[in-house]
C-alpha cells in the first residue's frame, strides 16, 4: 500500500509518495506564481493548486507503479490564506494568501476585542483569516455577499479530492476565528466579522479522515480501492508532524525563507502578548507554539543580491566561530512578527565602519536571523516551555557556520537529520496513513535518525548573551528613528 503527502506551499506544491512503513517512494514538484496587483497584496488562483496536483499525480503515476496501491492522502498547506466560494462552490476572487498586508486596520480593530485574544490564543495578525473577510466586507461588498463558503488552502484540496468542505484544527488555529483551547470555532468570533459557522468548513483533527476520494478522481488515477483523505494539517503542525515532534518540548528550528521556531506543547499555554502563535497541533489532544520572524534566509538572499555573490559563497570561508561584532543587523526587512507584532519596522545594518568587509556583514546578518530567533524561544521559554535540543531544517541549515552561530545564540543543541525526506510533506503523508488505519500517532509520528549534534560553543556563550542583548536593545532605538 502506499499514500501520497501534498506540501501545498506559497509557490509550489510538492507531492511525496511514501510506502505502507513511511519510507519515501518517489516526489515531484510543481510550481505557480503569486500575484502582487497592489503594494502589499498578495494573491493566487486556487484553480492553480489544482493544475498543479494534477501534473503531480501524473508524474507519480508515470514513474511509480506504486501509486495504484494508493490508500490515503493527506494534505499540507501554507496557512491563513481565504479562498471564498459562492453557494455552487466557485471561486469568487483570488485566494488571498498569509503574506497579504491589506488587512492591518481590520486586524487592529479585531485584536482590540478582548475576546479575540481570550479565546485564539494569539494576536489577530494581518496575515490571519478573520481580518481579510472583513476587509472584504468593507472593500467588496458585492463579494462578501456572496461568500458561501471560506476555506483554507488545504480545506479548498480536500474539498476538490472528496466533495465534502472538511478542514483540520491546526489550519484553522491561524483564522483568528478558533477557540483554540476549546478546539471549534468560536461563533462569538465569526459574529465579529459578519460571518456563520454554515460559512465554515467541518473540523476534524488532522489525522483524523476527512473523507473518501471522489468516485471520478479514483477511476483517473486508476485506483479500484477506497482512499481516505486525511484532515490535514498546515504546514508547519505538518512539519512538526514530518519529524515527529509530538513530546512536550520536542521542536524544531527551521531556516527557511522566513525563521520558525516551533516547540510542541502537552497542554494549551497562550502567551498573546509575545507574538507567539498558540495552535492546535494535527492530532488530537495536543498544541504548539512558535516564534515566527519574517526574514530568514530571505535575509541573506538579499545581503547576496546587493553584494552579487550567491549566499552559498557568502557563508563559505568564514572560518571558525567568533564573537559578535560591532556590525548588528535587524533582520526586519518585512516588517515582524515575533515577539514585535511591527509590519511597519524595517531592517537595518548599524556599526559599519571603512575596515567593514563582506565577511563582516555576513556574519552579521546569520547573527541577526539567530538572535531574532533567540527572540522567539524566550517567549517560549516564558510560557514554561523548555527544549533541551531543536532539529535544525530549512535551507539555512546547509550552513555549518550558521549553524554554530544558532546553537550559541539560543544555547541550545542543534540536532541535523539523516538526509532524506522528512518536513511537511512527509508530515502530510503520516496523517493520511494514520487517517486510513495505518498505525497510531505513536507508531507513525516517530523522529528521523539523527546524524550529528551542533552543541553551543562554551567559550563564546556569554559573548553571544550580551550581542543579543544589545541586539534587543537596538530594536525600540532604530524603531524610533524609523
Amino acid at each position: 500500500m502506499s499514500y501520497l503527502g501534498i506540501d501545498l506551499g506559497t509557490s509550489g506544491l510538492r507531492a511525496l509518495l511514501v510506502d505502507d512503513a513511511g519510507r519515501p517512494l518517489g516526489a515531484t514538484e510543481r510550481h505557480y506564481g503569486v500575484a502582487h496587483p497592489h503594494p502589499g497584496w498578495s494573491e493566487q488562483d486556487p484553480a492553480d493548486w489544482i493544475t498543479a496536483f494534477q501534473g503531480a499525480v501524473a508524474d507519480l503515476r508515470a514513474a511509480h507503479p506504486e501509486f495504484a496501491d494508493l490508500r490515503g492522502i493527506g494534505v499540507a498547506g501554507h496557512m491563513h490564506g481565504a479562498c471564498v466560494l459562492d453557494g455552487a462552490d466557485r471561486v469568487l476572487r483570488p485566494a488571498i494568501l498569509w503574506n497579504d498586508t491589506r488587512s492591518h486596520a481590520e486586524a487592529a480593530v479585531l485584536d482590540a476585542d478582548p475576546r479575540f485574544r481570550a479565546l485564539t490564543g494569539n494576536i489577530v495578525f494581518p496575515g490571519f483569516t478573520a481580518p481579510k473577510l472583513a476587509w472584504m466586507a468593507a472593500h467588496e461588498p458585492d463579494l462578501f455577499a456572496q461568500a458561501a463558503r471560506v476555506l483554507l488552502p488545504a480545506a479548498y484540496l480536500n474539498l476538490w479530492l472528496t466533495g465534502e468542505a472538511v478542514g483540520d484544527l491546526s489550519d484553522a488555529s491561524g483564522t483568528a476565528w478558533l477557540d483554540t483551547g476549546g478546539r471549534d470555532w468560536s461563533d462569538d468570533l465569526l459574529a465579529a466579522t459578519g460571518m456563520t459557522r454554515a460559512q465554515m468548513p467541518r473540523l476534524v483533527e488532522g489525522s483524523g479522515a476527512a473523507g473518501q476520494l471522489r468516485a471520478d478522481l479514483a477511476a483517473e488515477w486508476g485506483l479500484s480501492a477506497p482512499v481516505t483523505v486525511a484532515g490535514g494539517a498546515g504546514d508547519n503542525a505538518a512539519a512538526a508532524c514530518g519529524i515527529g515532534a509530538m513530546a512536550e518540548g520536542a521542536g524544531f528550528v527551521s531556516l527557511g525563507t522566513s525563521g520558525v521556531l516551533l516547540a510542541a506543547r502537552d497542554g494549551y499555554a497562550p502567551a498573546p502578548d509575545t507574538a507567539l502563535h498558540s495552535f492546535c497541533h494535527a492530532v488530537p489532544g495536543r498544541w504548539y507554539q512558535m516564534g515566527v520572524m519574517l526574514a530568514a534566509t530571505d535575509s541573506l538572499n538579499w545581503l547576496g543580491r546587493v553584494t552579487g555573490a550567491k549566499p552559498a559563497a557568502l557563508t563559505a570561508d568564514l572560518g571558525p566561530l567568533r564573537a559578535p561584532g560591532p556590525v548588528r543587523f535587524l533582520p526586519y526587512l518585512s516588517g515582524e512578527r515575533t515577539p514585535h507584532n511591527d509590519p511597519a519596522i524595517r531592517a537595518s545594518l548599524t556599526g559599519l565602519a571603512a575596515a567593514t568587509d563582506r565577511d563582516d556583514l555576513t556574519r552579521a546578518v546569520l547573527e541577526g536571523v539567530a538572535f531574532g530567533l533567540a527572540d522567539s524561544l524566550a517567549a517560549l521559554q516564558s510560557t514554561g516551555a523548555q527544549p533541551t535540543q531543536l532539529m535544525a531544517i530549512g535551507g539555512g541549515a546547509r550552513s555549518e557556520y550558521w549553524l554554530q552561530v544558532m546553537a550559541t545564540a539560543l544555547d541550545v543543541t542543534l540536532t541535523l537529520p539523516e538526509d532524506g525526506e522528512f518536513g511537511a510533506a512527509l508530515g502530510a503523508a503520516r496523517l493520511g496513513m494514520v487517517a486510513a488505519g495505518a498505525g497510531t500517532v505513536d507508531q507513525v509520528m516517530t523522529p528521523p535518525r539523527v546524524t550529528r549534534h551542533v552543541a553551543p560553543d562554551p567559550a563564546l556563550r556569554d559573548a553571544f548573551a550580551q550581542a543579543h542583548a544589545d541586539f534587543r536593545a537596538a530594536y525600540p532605538a532604530i524603531r524610533s528613528v524609523q
